[in-house]
């Protein structure tokens, strides 16, 4: 048997056991009950109830494993949950994409004799049912680089106003107000946390989960710690700013460092081989054209 036939099939009946095995075990009475009762609340609260949503959007959400559904919240966390990318929109997308991938990609194997259009036909198969992941991780990825950019930035402004008299929180809130970016959105998000009720401890930790930054991560953790054992917050976050801009320091030349190297390969491949074509092409013309005139 043809090894990339055996290949297809595998590729394709793994994904469908573990999709018919995640719709079989799924709590179905469960979910119906618990959206009863949640629209029955709204109704009694005078709320509106919430949209009902779509048949993609309910198909995708049975037949998504737990696991799965867990790590696209994360990717939408990272993301900054975009009102225009919400969960379940996320995976009927996903779900019509899939779809759309897999009849091209089974046009294509189907239609193409040879293995490389075969592999060409899997390849928008799984193309399909991935892009959402991949444009979630790639705003992540941008997102998480600016609230490192500017983490150094907002830490002097808070130390700047808690030096003139304000509190940590009422420092954290100058900062959210007078900043733009996503940094400025998560502190916003984080003092209306403790507005409702959450502790410091853990409206704190909430921001640190929700950003994948070590250094955030540590001067969140450095706050904690400042907290419990009353140590003073002017003098926790001079420190944590001075080390940010150290890091920051370091990025800079840590890319500088890479600079060379990165640039050496289209230097070896792309301007080179240009150069001798235009320095040494006229003398091996005219070397050809002496040499064939004798």
């Amino acid at each position: 048997m043809n090894p990339v036939i055996l290949l297809a099939m595998v590729l394709v009946c793994v994904p469908v056991g573990a999709l018919t095995w995640s719709l079989l075990t799924a709590d179905q009475k469960g979910r119906v009950a618990a959206a009863e009762l949640l629209s029955r609340g709204a109704a009694l609260n005078g709320e509106a109830a919430p949209p009902r949503p779509s048949l993609l959007e309910s198909v995708g959400r049975r037949l998504t494993p737990p696991s799965y559904v867990a790590f696209l919240d994360r990717l939408l966390a990272l993301a900054g949950r975009p009102p225009s990318m919400p969960l379940g929109k996320v995976m009927g997308s996903k779900l019509a994409l899939g779809l759309a991938g897999a009849s091209l990609g089974l046009y294509m194997t189907a239609v193409g004799g040879t293995p490389i259009m075969k592999l060409a036909g899997l390849f928008l198969l799984f193309l399909g049912y991935f892009i959402p992941d991949l444009l979630l991780y790639s705003k992540g990825m941008e997102r998480q680089k600016a609230m490192q950019l500017e983490l150094a930035n907002t830490l002097d402004q808070m130390l700047i106003s808690v030096e003139a008299g304000l509190g940590f929180e009422g420092a954290m809130a100058r900062a959210g107000e007078n900043g733009k970016g996503p940094l400025a959105e998560e502190l916003v998000r984080t003092l209306q946390d403790m507005q409702v009720g959450r502790s410091r401890r853990e409206s704190y930790q909430a921001l640190a989960e929700r950003t994948n930054i070590p250094e955030l991560r540590s001067f969140v953790q450095a706050v904690v710690q400042a907290d419990t054992y009353g140590i003073a917050i002017s003098r926790v976050l001079r420190i944590q700013a001075k080390v940010m801009r150290v890091k920051r320091r370091q990025r800079a030349e840590e890319k500088a460092m890479k600079l060379p190297v990165m640039i050496l390969f289209p230097l070896l491949f792309f301007i080179f081989p240009v150069l001798f074509i235009a320095i040494l092409g006229p003398a091996v013309i005219n070397t050809v054209v002496t040499f064939s005139g004798q």
